[in-house]
């Protein structure tokens, strides 16, 4: 009999193992099939011994790099951009987040600028070149410093799909109770300035040699430092004050056009100023006097702006300002109703009328008056009266309505023909821009320095400017 089954042994196993898989099919459809089947599965917590059933990793090493993300504590008061990708934050000094956008420098710097000053924040300064674009805000107890730069990356022309990479890199270093540590307290010399902002700046490089900062381990008032930046401005002593106070207000800087002038820290004041840097010390000189007035201000343009002239379009690194301008009605353009306006001539030297055309209306106020060249002639008494353009007639008539505030007075002294089409000086520029407003009730840039101690308080009336005789 055992005989027997020995010989039939290999179809009783194949019988064995029918029934085995029928079984376990069977099981496996049941209700309780799962449970059946899982208690034949591996043991996960049994000690792995070094073997798999593939070749891929271990878990641990397939995991995808950390995301960055924002501290908790992020102020929320900070805006970030919509089309930005968190690189890197941190929660230790210094604290600051890194963003990269595929959108261009110049309109993620208007993004921030229209939503700083719409949100009631202070601009303390506010740089810009071709590398890099740098702006410096507070509100209340909170500082910000953002840098906005191109990144170097592009996708070749040759290449068949378009790159993903980002087209420029955000920074944003922030601070607590800065205002505490913004001004610099001296016992023994009046508060000039910030004297702690370029420091704060420097650990982001957002500032560029020879601007207007000083080192946060000394008392030296900012004038002194401003003073020891402009290597060359004792060749104008009659204009040195008034380029000193905006250099601490952060508008003016080393010239940025010649490289070696900006190592040695030369501010070049005999040199022509071009239109593009007028109009840009010119939105930012008015909106740093009036820093605590937002109802005073002249608003950047967005970067999605139609073009007012051809010649400024959005890339320009000055077309926020220059397109502000001309939105607001302050230079002449299409905008305006003016059709032969059409090129703004960013380069071309600034004439006397145009800086007395451009600044007059932030003055004064209000619309200009009917002027005649007779009129002007009666006023100032200039001999070359009928060379002034006709529409530059009515700011030289409303600018001599200021008395000894005039920009005319201030800037060229006295004199009996005006010029119009002579070169301005950057030294001349600036003595237009220290001061914003009618006789006695205007701002200086002194007194702008002064009033960024009391961010939160009414602005308060100046008392009448110096006269160029007095800053002799």
């Amino acid at each position: 009999m055992v005989a027997v089954l020995f010989k039939k042994r290999p179809i009783l196993l194949a019988s064995l193992s029918l029934c085995l898989l029928s079984v376990s099919t069977a099981c496996a459809t049941a209700p309780n099939g799962k449970s059946w089947e899982s208690s034949f599965a591996a043991d996960p917590n049994l000690p792995d011994n070094g073997l798999t059933l593939d070749q891929s990793s271990p878990q641990g090493n397939t995991q995808p790099n950390a995301i960055a993300q924002l501290p908790e504590d992020f102020p929320s008061e900070i805006p970030i951009y919509p089309e930005v990708q968190l690189q890197a934050a941190s929660n230790s000094e210094p604290r600051l987040a890194r963003w990269t956008s595929p959108d261009p420098s110049n309109l993620i710097q208007s993004y921030y600028q229209k939503e700083f000053q719409s949100n009631n924040w202070e601009i303390v300064t506010q740089n810009g070149d071709d590398t890099r674009s740098t702006l410096v805000a507070r509100r209340d107890d909170l500082q910000v410093n953002l840098s906005v730069q191109p990144t170097s990356r592009e996708t070749p022309a040759t290449s068949e799909s378009p790159s993903t990479d980002a087209a420029t890199e955000l920074t944003i270093e922030y601070n607590r109770n800065a205002g505490e540590v913004a001004i610099a307290e001296n016992s023994t010399s009046e508060p000039d300035s910030l004297l702690r902002v370029g420091n704060i700046g420097q650990r982001l490089g957002l500032n560029s040699p020879g601007s207007s900062t000083a080192d946060n381990s000394t008392n030296t008032p900012q004038t002194t430092s401003v003073a020891s930046e402009f290597t060359d401005i004792e060749k104008v002593p009659q204009f040195r004050p008034y380029i000193e106070d905006l250099a601490v207000l952060g508008v003016l800087k080393p010239d940025s056009a010649s490289k070696s002038n900006s190592a040695s820290g030369a501010f070049e004041p005999n040199k022509a100023v071009t239109r593009r840097q007028y109009a840009r010390w010119l939105v930012a000189a008015n909106n740093q006097v009036h820093a605590n007035r937002p109802g005073q201000q002249v608003r950047l343009a967005s970067g999605t702006s139609q073009p007012a002239f051809s010649d400024v379009p959005r890339s320009d690194p000055d077309f926020a300002a220059i397109q502000g301008l001309a939105e607001a009605g302050l230079i002449p353009s299409t905008l305006s109703g003016d059709s032969t306006n059409v090129l703004f001539r960013p380069d071309a030297p600034l004439t006397r009328e145009n800086l007395v055309l451009w600044k007059t209306p932030l003055d004064t106020r209000s619309t200009l008056p009917k002027a005649s060249v007779e009129a002007v002639q009666e006023t100032w008494g200039f001999q070359d009266s009928g060379k002034v353009n006709p529409t530059a007639l009515r700011a030289v008539l409303a600018d001599f309505q200021n008395g000894e505030s005039s920009n005319i007075r201030r800037v060229f002294g006295y004199t009996t023909l005006f010029q119009p089409q002579k070169t301005v000086t950057r030294a001349e520029a600036a003595a237009a821009l220290w001061y914003f407003g009618s006789q006695g009730e205007g701002l200086s840039a002194k007194e702008a320095q002064q009033l960024k101690r009391q961010p939160s308080q009414p602005t308060a009336q100046s008392e009448a400017p110096p006269t160029g005789s007095e800053n002799q």
